[in-house]
């Protein structure tokens, strides 16, 4: 092996740059007199960087875009990524519309509707009233008859034997307190109005028994004073087709009530009470085939199919309480909308 020591002083290369000679162990003695045949051993190569890891970036990327378009709707400003059409809130007039439009389609679906309890006068109507509270109207319908022709007056009530009353009450429930509700109402008609109905509502709410529900009804149908009975199918109804959100009955009557005509308030509680009853009942409601339906926001709650929904209508079971006319066959028309009964009575 011959070892070639280089002179310490820089050598003039073909472009003239000084190179700095080191001591070099040559192997080959033909490598030492020809430079350009030396060898050398491959540099390692630098290690390379690590990029950013781009999947957490893109998600990261897209969580932001995500939370920027989620605030962009919350906003109401218009999302830069993707354009969610936002619920617009109905303006009053256009729940004014939409409310008396419901009422004029209703009653021509309904031009009949009344007071379904049978009474001859605002005595007889408001103990029917009294009783119809956790029950029918059918039931009260088939129990009053057997109470007025043993009890006709005020007087005769409020002087009855309350366990007599009671075997009568027996068929509409909660018997015994209904029994002392009647007698009451009745010994206070007798003692503070003469024996005759007030036609006040604040009198009528301090008699036993009787809320403004009942009073509302008895103002309405005995004394011709526009009134909103708020009974259980008229809440559920309202509430449905987005009229009020309130619960409380007297928030949902001061609600309504200001979409409406004072004139058109009793008429209206027929209404929506006949709807309630016949289509739109509480757990499954006849959507397809129920006259209002494209002003319903609750659409599609119930059954949509039209010939599922015509077997959900209540018009033949039992006919109409309060009603001595049973619907014909053809109560429906070929569309599915129910149509009066012929020969009904407006």
């Amino acid at each position: 092996m011959v070892v070639r020591r280089d002179s310490a002083v820089g050598e003039q290369g073909p472009t003239g740059a000084n190179k700095t000679a080191k001591a070099t162990k040559v192997s080959d003695p033909s490598a030492a007199e020809n430079p350009a045949r030396k060898t050398t051993a491959p540099a390692k190569a630098a290690p390379v960087r690590k990029a950013a890891p781009v999947k957490k970036a893109a998600t990261a990327r897209k969580a932001a875009e995500a939370a920027e378009a989620k605030a962009a709707v919350t906003r109401g400003a218009p999302s830069t990524r993707r354009k969610v059409p936002a619920v617009k809130p109905e303006s009053r007039t256009a729940l004014v519309r939409r409310a008396r439009r419901i009422n004029r389609e209703l009653a021509e679906v309904y031009p009949y509707a009344h007071p379904e309890l049978d009474f001859e006068n605002s005595f007889q109507l408001i103990v029917a009233t009294v009783l119809s509270a956790q029950t029918t109207d059918l039931r009260v319908n088939q129990t009053t008859p057997a109470l007025f022709a043993k009890y006709p007056t005020p007087e005769d009530l409020a002087a009855a034997d309350p366990q007599e009353v009671e075997e009568i009450l027996r068929p509409c429930g909660f018997f015994r307190a209904k029994t002392k509700s009647v007698m009451g109402l009745s010994k206070a008609l007798v003692d503070n109005h003469g024996g005759e109905v007030p036609g006040r509502l604040e009198d009528l709410v301090k008699l036993p028994g009787v809320g403004r529900k009942t009073a509302f009804v008895v103002l309405g149908n005995a004394f011709g004073r526009p009134g909103i009975t708020v009974d259980t199918h008229f809440q559920r109804l309202v509430r449905r087709w987005r009229w009020t959100e309130a619960t409380d009955p007297d928030k949902i009557e001061a609600a309504v009530g200001a979409l409406f005509p004072k004139s058109e308030w009793t008429m209206l509680s027929h209404h929506v009470i006949f709807h309630g009853r016949r289509i739109c009942h509480a757990r499954k409601p006849a959507c397809g085939a129920c006259p209002i339906a494209p002003l319903c926001p609750a659409f599609g709650e119930g059954e949509t199919d039209p010939e599922k929904a015509r077997k959900l209508l209540k018009y033949e079971k039992g006919g109409f309480p309060g009603q001595r006319l049973k619907p014909p066959q053809s109560y429906l028309d070929a569309g599915g909308i129910p149509a009066p009964p012929l020969g009904a009575a407006g």
